[in-house]
């Protein structure tokens, strides 16, 4: 007998016996005890996945898998449920992405830095504005996703961290003192950033946008959040922008050189190389706003500067990344012996 060889079949008859011993007799029955990571939603109703597979088991080999058989994970029953077709939903909320704590510490800053109750209007709005946000999967959302009882408890989390409250903190997390620090810094540029994500979620702009692969979200960092991230890297994507920034720059007469680091791919490979370079957006996040891009807001880089720029925030402009390179080639010809001096230069390498 092979565990898991279970079809879509299988599955529907479980359900059909859940519903009619109904979910305290199913579980019971059978052994198991309520889901606590994934559940499965099927025709609006929501099914302890592990339970679910494991008794649909029995239609397919003669007996139930008990509990110790299999676990309820993504590994393992999810999965099964998965790969035969049905939708499985985390049991937990994900956890606050920057871009939500973002909005509700501009809420917070608004309300003078005390906590909300789950019944304001602004935390109702909030509550309503955040499920539209396109960042977590719908997979990953239960039925209390980001409710407004949860919103306001994330304002709880967020103002006793102020520097003001006289009582003892939520356990909270880092990221909510992090983004708080900042709206306290820079309190005129973090209310812009929340402006800009407000605006780009009920205008649609954001939702339109395609999701980055988890990686790359990962590896392009900026205090102004993945969706500001997302909108700025589709700008700098734009075929047609950068075919006209190219073009500006060869009827100047200039030559397709990385403004950090002088890097040409064309002298580098030849005519495979000729026409190419990448497109860095130069102005801030939480300046770039929604209107046109201009080509005086873009600089032509290679990519391995394109990806040091992004790699860490702040982000430095080309000019900036370029006194970097300046300086980190001085400190290093600095080390180098003196019978060494005269070695061929391998200047560019980096870049293959």
């Amino acid at each position: 007998m092979r565990k898991g060889a279970i079809t879509r079949d299988d599955v529907l008859k479980a359900i059909d016996e859940y519903d009619h011993l109904g979910r305290d007799r199913f579980l019971s029955k059978y052994g198991y005890k309520p889901a606590t990571g994934y559940l499965l939603l099927h025709e609006d109703r929501t099914y302890d996945s592990k339970a679910i597979a494991g008794v649909a088991h029995k239609f397919r080999h003669g007996r139930a898998l008990r509990p110790d058989e299999l676990s309820g994970g993504r590994s393992h029953a999810a999965r099964w449920l998965a790969k035969v077709g049905f939708l499985i939903r985390s049991s937990r909320s994900p956890d606050w992405t920057r871009d939500e704590i973002i909005l509700a510490c501009d809420l917070a800053m608004a309300n003078g830095w005390k906590r909300l109750e789950f019944d304001d209007p602004r935390v109702v709005e909030l509550s309503d504005l955040l499920q539209t946000m396109p960042i977590h999967p719908e997979e990953q959302r239960n039925e209390l996703f980001r409710n407004p009882n949860g919103v306001a408890r994330k304002t709880v989390d967020i103002t006793c961290r102020h520097p003001d409250y006289p009582g003892k903190p939520t356990n909270g997390n880092a990221l909510d003192v992090e983004v708080m620090n900042a709206f306290l810094s820079r309190p005129a540029e973090m209310a812009e950033v929340a402006r800009q994500i407000r605006n780009g979620l009920t205008s649609g702009e954001f939702q339109a946008l395609l999701p980055e692969a988890e990686e790359d979200d990962q590896d392009f960092s900026a205090p102004e959040g993945r969706l500001l991230i997302r909108r700025h890297r589709t700008r700098e994507r734009d075929k047609g922008l950068r075919k006209r920034k190219i073009a500006a720059v060869l009827r100047q007469g200039r030559r397709l050189a990385c403004e950090a680091c002088g890097f040409d791919f064309e002298t580098t490979y030849g005519p495979r190389g000729a026409g190419y370079i990448e497109c860095h957006h130069v102005v801030p996040l939480h300046e770039a706003g929604e209107g046109r891009t201009k080509l005086s807001d873009l600089a032509l880089i290679c990519a391995n500067c394109h990806r040091m720029i992004h790699r860490r925030a702040p982000w430095p402009t080309p000019a900036e990344l370029r006194s970097l390179i300046q300086s980190t080639a001085t400190q290093g010809a600095a080390l180098i012996p003196p019978q060494s001096a005269a070695a061929p230069s391998r200047a560019g390498l980096g870049h293959y």
